[in-house]
């Protein structure tokens, strides 16, 4: 299947809408103790100067917005008249911004405030206007990067969004290495087999490869050459490493920062590296095969893990921080994960 060359209009529109499930999510977290007040929803929109807000709350509610009305921007480019797009994707962040206020108010646990309703619409006033004035550049940037190393398969801007998201996965603490999937939590369940030491080394080793090989050869799905494949898999792999040492090191506190590398993860990472060398040069098909298979190996086996000894340190700390509601947008994020990729594993198979 040949490129489009509207591949970047539809990177920009699948970011667009990851970025809005995101917002969605941190807004409304945790999603219980609905209620009642008997105060007017936009009642909000009346009230004064907040008692309590610092100028990180004012930075951080116009930076969650600024990406929106970018990709929003980006995403409705191919609007007639030149300022179409700008205007329209201010407004859907400003409606976006209002209705989530609006819903805040039958959260206890969350506030509604129109400094807030100001401060991510002109979020998205910033990330719209960076757009317009960019955009054409990036347009030409990515079309032109899409053709040389971008694969042309069905649906590759979709892989490319899936592998943004999944850069989130290792940012829970809580999560084995790659451990995406994990069901128990969203339902109330526990795990199927008890803890032991030697037998939770073999199932974190199992978890960690089956994921690597996965990803890794999604990344490798959507690369046009081979030896291309070769550099960009392994190094796809170790931004995920970097990532979660970072995050462990910034969130926790930097002597946990390698608290993931586990001899269940190392003895996974090395399983995987293994069968990714052949595995990356495999045709296609067999190819598919493989990655439908380790996803599938993986999410069942997370739900069937004990508990993760090595994160109760970890997860005390970050419980007693201010990223509650990070950390259960990222909870989220690992849990879907396989659960969104899947399909489009299968939508790969589709020619138009």
């Amino acid at each position: 299947m040949p490129h489009s060359g509207r591949g970047p209009i539809l990177l920009s529109r699948y970011l667009a809408l990851a970025w809005f499930g995101l917002v969605v999510y941190g807004s409304l977290h945790p999603f219980t103790g609905w209620r009642d007040t008997g105060v007017s929803p936009i009642a909000f929109l009346e009230g004064g100067w907040p008692r309590y807000w610092t100028a990180f709350d004012l930075l951080a509610n116009v930076a969650v917005y600024l990406p929106l009305g970018f990709c929003l921007t980006l995403a409705l480019s191919t609007l007639p008249g030149r300022f179409s797009a700008l205007v329209l994707a201010v407004v859907l962040g400003g409606g976006v911004s209002f209705g989530l206020e609006t819903l805040q108010t039958w959260l206890p646990s969350r506030v509604p405030s129109n400094l807030d309703l100001a401060c991510n619409t002109l979020g998205a006033l910033l990330g719209a206007l960076w757009a317009q004035h960019v955009g054409p550049r990036i347009f030409a940037r990515l079309a032109a990067l899409e053709h040389r190393l971008i694969a042309p398969i069905p649906h590759a801007e979709m892989g490319l969004t899936l592998l943004g998201l999944w850069l989130l996965v290792p940012l829970s603490p809580e999560t084995l290495l790659f451990g995406a999937g994990d069901l128990r939590q969203m339902f109330g369940l526990t795990g199927a087999v008890p803890f032991a030491a030697d037998s939770f080394v073999m199932i974190e080793a199992s978890i960690t490869a089956a994921n690597a090989i996965a990803v890794g050869l999604i990344v490798r799905m959507l690369c046009a050459r081979l030896l291309f494949a070769y550099l960009i898999v392994p190094l796809f792999l170790l931004l995920t490493l970097a990532v979660a040492t970072l995050a462990a090191a910034v969130l926790i506190n930097p002597a946990n920062a390698l608290a993931w590398l586990t001899p269940g993860a190392k003895l996974g990472l090395m399983v995987a590296s293994g069968i990714l060398v052949v595995a990356v040069a495999l045709p296609a098909t067999p190819r598919l095969m493989i990655t439908a298979l380790a996803l599938m190996a993986g999410t069942v086996l997370v739900n069937m893990a004990p508990p993760n000894p090595y994160s109760d340190a970890a997860l005390a700390v970050w419980r007693q921080g201010h990223f509650l509601n990070f950390n259960g947008l990222t909870r989220l994020v690992a849990t879907l994960w396989p659960f969104l990729t899947l399909p489009f594993l299968f939508l790969t198979t589709r020619r138009h």
